[in-house]
């Protein structure tokens, strides 16, 4: 390879990673199309959060973690970023924070869905 093809090869693969994908695919589930992480595990929103806020620590947050960002995450259309309480940053869609749900063990399972009147799949429309 010529050095200027090289260069513009390379140029052009550091541009295209700027454009970042939504920190969330969709899957088909039974519930119908839902958002899930990188390993299609549903996720969740809790009735009982603010908008932009989470309230779902300690015992709630060991059966529902968490749907963590990292630290340098940036917002990516409807999606946002909520800072917890002890400065870790999770994603929220729609100003929604979203979880995932320890006993959904496989891939596109909701066992979630309903949980408690208060837990609800974050539906992809």
């Amino acid at each position: 390879m010529k050095p200027s093809a090289f260069a513009f090869a390379v140029l052009f693969l550091t541009a295209a990673s700027a454009f970042a994908a939504e920190p969330a695919k969709t899957m088909d589930t039974p519930a119908g199309k839902v958002y899930t992480d990188d390993k299609g595990m549903a996720l969740y929103i809790f009735d009982k959060d603010e908008p932009n806020k989470s309230n779902c620590y300690d015992d709630c947050a060991k059966a529902w973690p968490p749907f963590m960002a990292a630290a340098d995450a940036q917002p990516e259309g409807e999606w946002t970023i909520v800072e917890r309480t002890d400065g870790t940053k999770m994603w929220a869609y729609e100003g929604k924070p979203v979880y995932t749900y320890v006993k959904d063990t496989k891939p596109g399972e909701v066992t979630g869905d309903g949980a408690g009147g208060v837990w609800h799949v974050s539906k992809a429309d």
